[in-house]
């Protein structure tokens, strides 16, 4: 299994409510500069968080890819979501290559966890960072971290 980790772009600093905050004109650069990883890549699934930053995210790597599947939004990849849920939901999708998009202190949660098998290790990820893991299942502490993309 092949797993991309992508946290959204540069958000503006406030909204209504954090769910509602937009990216900047920074964070869609910084989300396109990170989509161009993903080129080429056997992408099955897009899912995302529902906040609009995640959204927003996820819409600008649907369509710099051409993806013909619509990106599935999910209540369990916002920012606070439990690791244990989401690598249970990432078993449950059965697919081989799926990307996330989510938020901080998730993200970096999700990563250290299923590449050291625990949740005191966070993986540092930036605004528009993308993280590539390969393993044979999506187990903590079973996958390897192949790389941190984080935009220039």
């Amino acid at each position: 299994m092949k797993l991309w980790v992508l946290r959204h772009g540069e958000a503006e600093p406030r909204a209504k409510t954090d769910a509602e905050r937009r990216l900047t004109a920074h964070g869609r650069e910084q989300v396109l500069h990170s989509a161009a990883y993903l080129i080429g890549q056997p992408l099955q699934a897009i899912v995302a968080s529902p906040y609009v930053r995640a959204q927003q995210t996820a819409a600008l790597v649907h369509d710099t890819l051409g993806f013909a599947e619509p990106v599935r939004t999910v209540p369990w990849l916002t920012p606070e979501g439990d690791v244990q849920q989401v690598i249970g939901e990432i078993e449950r999708l059965g697919l081989e290559h799926v990307l996330l998009v989510s938020h901080q202190p998730l993200v970096g949660t999700l990563v250290g966890a299923l590449e050291h098998g625990d949740r005191q290790q966070p993986a540092a990820m930036s605004t528009a960072s993308l993280a590539e893991l390969e393993g044979e299942w999506p187990l903590a502490g079973l996958m390897t971290l192949r790389a941190i993309h984080s935009p220039a």
